[in-house]
């Protein structure tokens, strides 16, 4: 496996970022990962039933107050592998579920995670870490996890359609952000890794067949001329 795609080095770079994660997303996306966010997220439809939700690489918890809001009275769960993201993000946690909370700190490739138990299923951003290989084994997973007739929204930041876009988004992730990393944060290396990843990873188009090959219901969503890309479905 190439060494960008290991699950020790991504969780390493997460940990390292942790700190500075919330800021520096807003920073890259000019401020549109708070509306992507609130986006992908409005592709799941709002109820007041119980429902199981659960939030996959969770970071420092970004999406949970918009999931609260949806499903006021759900129980929640959230998923991430980096220690230091969850370490952080434990006490919004408690301000936003108080109790009504379980948090996962594993691989979502291999966890233990109960099996048709959830209703709903978000994740933000987490994407473009993952090989195809990984990918494919990150479908399986959801399948396994959520019930039939469950739902799930996923988005991640890609690669913009438009090629005069495309080229100052280049230049901007490429090259700003490191400098911007290095006068406001003391660390530039990290955060060239972004640009490394959305480049490679393009768009969520693969993710839509890999998991339409699973066996769920796939809608492909394209947010801002594709400088962001996900997949909204349903298990059958």
């Amino acid at each position: 496996m190439e060494e960008i795609y290991k699950p020790e080095r991504v969780k390493q770079l997460f940990n390292q970022m942790s700190d500075t994660y919330e800021r520096m997303n807003f920073i890259t996306s000019f401020g549109f990962s708070i509306r992507w966010r609130k986006q992908f997220l409005e592709k799941l439809k709002s109820s007041k039933d119980s429902l199981q939700v659960l939030d996959l690489l969770s970071g420092l918890g970004e999406n949970w107050s918009y999931l609260k809001n949806k499903f006021p009275n759900a129980a929640f769960s959230a998923l991430d592998f980096s220690e230091q993201m969850v370490l952080k993000s434990e006490q919004k946690s408690r301000k936003i579920f108080n109790q009504n909370f379980k948090q996962y700190c594993e691989d979502v490739l291999e966890n233990t995670l109960p099996s048709e138990a959830y209703d709903v299923v978000s994740c933000a951003y987490g994407m473009k870490t993952f090989n195809q290989q990984q990918l494919e084994i990150l479908s399986k997973e959801l399948y396994r996890i959520m019930k039939p007739g469950g739902v799930f929204s996923f988005v991640e930041v890609s690669k913009p359609n438009n090629k005069i876009l495309y080229s100052f988004y280049k230049l901007y992730l490429k090259r700003i952000i490191p400098i911007l990393g290095k006068l406001f944060l003391g660390n530039p290396n990290d955060y060239k890794m972004l640009w490394v990843y959305t480049e490679r990873f393009e768009n969520s188009k693969k993710v839509k067949e890999i998991f339409e090959k699973q066996g769920f219901e796939i809608h492909y969503e394209n947010y801002f001329f594709g400088c962001a890309s996900g997949i909204s479905g349903r298990k059958q």
